[in-house]
């Protein structure tokens, strides 16, 4: 299973390593996502969700 936030579809994303020499490796930028209890539609739910979520109030905690 991905790490992806189920709010917003925030997930891993990629770039590169740049090395002093100027050398180019591939990446990966992780989104901090947490895995939180919430109420959505009613029901208590346990999935991933990103911080920015969390601290917007995006969702209801259970």
């Amino acid at each position: 299973m991905s790490r992806v936030c189920s709010i917003c579809g925030k997930g891993q994303t990629s770039g590169n390593n740049v090395s002093h020499s100027n050398r180019k490796t591939k990446r990966a930028f992780k989104a901090n996502v947490q895995k939180v209890s919430f109420v959505k539609d009613g029901k208590i739910e346990t999935d991933y969700v990103c911080t920015r979520c969390l601290k917007s109030d995006k969702i209801e905690r259970a």
